[in-house]
C-alpha cells in the first residue's frame, strides 16, 4: 500500500494530550508499516483556543519520543501550506463554489436569535436544529446584507431525510440519520472555517487515503462524507479509535486527568515506555505481547486489530512496564537519563565508575526515574542508626557478625566483587548464624534498611573503607 497517506492534524491548544499521542503513534505505525506518508498539519482555525508555543511543544514532544514527520510545518512538502490559517483563501474558494451549487448559505442570525430558536425548540421537544430561516434570502438581499457589514456564516444543507452510510475499519458499518444533523457552520462570522470544511478540503487536496481519528468524530462523519459527495471528491478510508477511558470507564479527560505526554516524560516515565504502553491503549497484535520496540509495532501494527471497546488507561500497567524498561535497558543509557536527578540532588557523582554501578543496582527497586535518588543516596551518605530499632542490630549475634567483617576487612582497601563473594561466604560459614539473622544486620549497618542487594555488593559500591565506618557505628550502638 505505497500510495498510503495519513495526518495527524493537531490544534495548537496546550501539550500533547495522550488521546493525541496515540492518534499520532497509529498513524506512523500505520504509514510505516505501508511504506506511505506521515503528514503533520496544525489546525487552528479556531483562534480564540490558541496557545503560544503550543506548535513547538508538540514537535518538541515528537522529537522526544522518536516518532518523525514525513510532511508538515517545519519539514515541507508538496501540498503546503501545512498550517490551516495560512490557507484561508482556499477555504473561502470551496465554500463559494457549495453556495453557487446550492449546496450551502448565507446566515444573518444573531447568537441571541439562536439561543431564543433553540429554547423554542426544546420546550416543543424538537431536536435543536437550525431553521433554516436565512435559507431563503434573496441575492439582492444578501448582497444587501453583506455591504452593511452585517455579520454572518455560512452553512452547509444537510439532506433533510438520508441515512448516511459509514463504512469504518475500526466500527465496520455504521448508519448516522441526517434527522439528527445539523446545518453546519462551514465558514465562522471571523472568516475563519470550522474544522469540518477544513479538514474535508485539506484532506483531499492533500490526498490523504485514510483517516485516522478519536471515535467522538464519528457522529460528524456524515457531514464530512456529504461534502465529499457536494464537491464529487472520492472520501477517504474512515477509522474511528475507541476511546481512552479512567478505571472507572469514564472518559479520560484533559480538565480530570493529568494527560499531558511531557508531564510524563518529567514524571520519569521513558520514551520507550509511553510508545509501547499507548500502542496498546486499543490495538493488540495477533500473539498478544506485552512489551515491543517501536520497530516491532511498525513491524506488526495493523488497523483491523484495533478494538471497538474503549481502552483503559491504567497507571499500575504503565509503571510496571517502565520499571521493565529500567532494568532492561544499557544501564549507560539510564544513567544519562537519571543525572540530572543526582546532581540536583547535591549528589556527587564524578567517580563514573561507582554512579555507573549504583546505578545499574537502584534501577532494580523503582518504577520511575526520579525514584532513583531515595535508593542510591544511601551509597553515598550516612545515615543516623538512631531511626533503627536498636533490637535488630544490638543483639550478641548481631555484634559478633559486626566483629568478624571489622576484623576481616580491614587493611584490605582493593577488593574485588569475587574476593568480597567469598569473605561473605567464609562468615556465613564461620559464625554458623544464619539467614535473616546473618543478612538483615549488615544491611541495616550498611544500607540502613533490612532489603536490597546482596552484602558482597553493597560493600562493593561503598568501598571497603566506607563500609568498615558504617560496621563500626552500628557496632557502638
Amino acid at each position: 500500500m505505497s500510495d498510503v497517506r495519513v495526518r495527524f492534524a493537531p490544534s495548537p491548544t496546550g501539550f500533547l494530550h495522550i488521546g493525541g499521542l496515540r492518534t499520532a503513534l497509529y498513524d506512523y505505525l500505520f504509514a510505516k508499516r505501508n511504506k506511505g506518508k506521515l503528514i503533520l498539519r496544525i489546525e487552528d482555525t479556531d483562534q480564540n483556543r490558541l496557545v503560544d508555543g503550543a506548535i513547538e511543544n508538540l514537535l518538541e514532544a515528537f522529537n522526544k519520543l522518536d516518532i518523525k514527520f514525513d510532511e508538515g510545518p517545519t519539514i515541507g512538502g508538496d501540498y503546503g501550506s501545512y498550517i490551516q490559517s495560512q490557507r484561508l483563501n482556499i477555504y473561502r474558494k470551496y465554500a463559494n463554489e457549495l453556495i453557487e451549487k446550492g449546496f450551502a448559505y448565507y446566515c444573518f442570525c444573531t447568537s441571541d436569535i439562536l439561543d431564543r430558536m433553540k429554547v423554542e425548540l426544546q420546550e416543543k421537544k424538537l431536536f435543536p436544529k437550525y431553521d433554516r430561516r436565512c435559507l431563503c434570502l434573496s441575492a439582492s438581499e444578501i448582497h444587501t446584507r453583506i455591504e452593511n457589514e452585517e455579520q454572518y456564516v455560512i452553512r452547509l444543507k444537510m439532506p433533510d431525510d438520508r441515512k448516511f452510510i459509514i463504512d469504518d475499519i475500526v466500527r465496520g458499518i455504521v448508519e448516522i440519520d441526517t434527522k439528527q444533523l445539523d446545518d453546519q457552520v462551514i465558514i465562522k462570522s471571523d472568516g475563519y472555517p470550522t474544522y469540518h470544511l477544513a479538514a474535508v478540503v485539506d484532506d483531499h487536496l492533500m490526498q490523504i487515503s485514510h483517516v485516522i481519528r478519536g471515535e467522538e468524530w464519528l457522529s460528524s462523519t456524515p457531514k464530512h462524507i456529504y461534502l465529499y459527495e457536494c464537491f464529487g471528491w472520492k472520501p477517504p478510508i474512515w477509522v474511528h479509535l475507541p476511546l481512552i477511558l479512567n478505571p472507572d470507564r469514564s472518559k479520560l479527560s484533559k480538565r480530570m486527568n493529568d494527560v499531558a505526554v511531557e508531564s510524563y516524560l518529567q514524571k520519569g516515565y521513558l520514551k520507550e515506555t509511553l510508545v509501547n504502553f499507548v500502542a496498546l491503549l486499543g490495538w493488540h497484535a495477533a500473539d498478544d505481547r506485552e512489551l515491543y520496540t517501536l520497530d516491532e509495532l511498525c513491524y506488526n501494527f495493523s488497523l483491523d486489530r484495533v478494538s471497538k471497546a474503549g481502552a483503559v488507561f491504567d497507571v499500575t500497567k504503565l509503571d510496571w512496564m517502565n520499571s521493565h524498561y529500567i532494568r532492561s535497558l544499557p544501564v549507560e543509557y539510564i544513567a544519562d537519563l537519571c543525572r540530572n536527578y543526582f546532581v540536583s540532588s547535591g549528589i556527587d557523582i564524578s567517580n563514573e565508575e561507582k554512579y555507573i554501578k549504583v546505578v545499574n543496582i537502584s534501577r532494580n527497586y523503582i518504577n520511575v526515574l526520579p525514584e532513583i535518588i531515595d535508593y542510591s543516596k544511601v551509597y553515598y551518605y550516612q545515615n543516623d542508626l538512631s531511626t533503627i530499632d536498636c533490637s535488630l542490630i544490638c543483639n550478641q549475634d548481631s555484634k559478633s557478625i559486626f566483629k568478624w567483617f571489622i576484623n576481616n576487612l580491614d587493611n584490605k582497601v582493593a577488593l574485588s566483587k569475587i574476593e568480597l563473594e567469598k569473605i561473605v561466604n567464609n562468615a556465613y560459614m564461620a559464625l554458623k548464624i544464619k539467614g535473616k539473622q546473618f543478612y538483615h544486620p549488615l544491611r541495616l549497618a550498611l544500607i540502613y534498611k533490612d532489603s536490597g542487594p546482596d552484602i558482597a555488593t553493597i560493600i562493593d559500591l561503598l568501598g571497603v573503607e566506607e563500609s568498615i565506618i558504617r560496621i563500626k557505628n552500628a557496632l557502638l550502638l
